[in-house]
């Protein structure tokens, strides 16, 4: 009987997860530094309000491919990117695309903290108020406190957010740069291994939110812990060598995997 429930429940799961819509599309999408391809034709599919782990060795592409969601590969010089990606059936390399609007609906959390020299306030209300999304100080206000109450940080932070956002610890700078990318309302959040450079604490607390933002945003993050893709992503895409090797459930992932390469690398054989 247990094993009929547990079948029936893993056929719920992902039949549900299959009607989830698209919020982005990656079709075809290659990239080139130069004359170097960085990326072969990846096809890939971002469901919204899901988290999609982008795993695979050092040098992959999974990085690449992150950067290309919201053109921040448009930064390096002699870098070119072919095929087609749209957010909800817009293409993003459409000439017309205000990249800057861009980056608004499709924010960033860095592998390094990089809160702005400035204080706990000002970083979070900076991108609210270049894109005039506060027409009051109230406002603003009001957008600071609940983006960094969807941080996780409210609680520590309220009695000196006037204070520099360098003087908070290493765990707490990723999660103010959390509360500033999601102060500008994005739809989808990039997030590019953003624990690498937090202790154990701080990575579950990071952990922790990505789970709870995952109800109103779509996340894609890139890591390099097949723990951390495990426990966090609902969907998982193996990249190797610069091609999307396969993308499927995380739990089938990384219990019977379609390709022999992606066993490999989770077992640890190669990476």
């Amino acid at each position: 009987m247990n094993m009929l429930t547990e079948a029936a429940v893993e056929k719920a799961l992902d039949q549900k997860m299959s009607n989830v819509p698209y919020k982005m599309i990656g079709q075809d999408v290659s990239v080139y530094y130069g004359d170097k391809r960085a990326l072969f034709d990846v096809n890939l599919n971002i469901r919204e309000n899901t988290v999609t782990a982008l795993i695979g060795p050092s040098g992959c592409g999974k990085s690449t491919f992150l950067r290309s969601l919201n053109r921040m590969n448009d930064t390096i010089d002699g870098c070119r990117v072919t095929g087609k990606i749209s957010l909800d059936g817009e293409d993003i390399y459409d000439p017309d695309i205000d990249v800057v609007e861009l980056r608004a609906r499709v924010g960033m959390v860095f592998q390094k903290p990089n809160p702005f020299p400035k204080s706990i306030y000002e970083n979070v209300s900076y991108g609210p108020r270049i894109h005039g999304l506060a027409k009051s100080k109230a406002d603003l206000d009001q957008i600071v406190e609940s983006s960094l109450q969807r941080a996780g940080l409210w609680n520590e932070v309220k009695d000196r957010v006037h204070e520099s956002g360098t003087g908070l610890s290493g765990g707490q700078q990723q999660r103010l740069c959390i509360a500033r990318a999601v102060a500008v309302s994005p739809e989808v959040i990039l997030m590019d291994e953003p624990c690498s450079a937090l202790d154990p604490i701080a990575t579950a607390k990071v952990e922790e939110l990505i789970h709870e933002l995952r109800e109103n945003y779509t996340i894609v993050i890139v890591t390099h812990s097949m723990q951390q893709a495990a426990r966090v992503s609902q969907r998982t895409a193996m990249f190797h060598l610069g091609n999307l090797v396969e993308e499927n459930d995380t739990d089938k992932m990384f219990t019977n995997p379609d390709d022999s390469r992606t066993q490999d690398y989770i077992m640890g054989r190669f990476g």
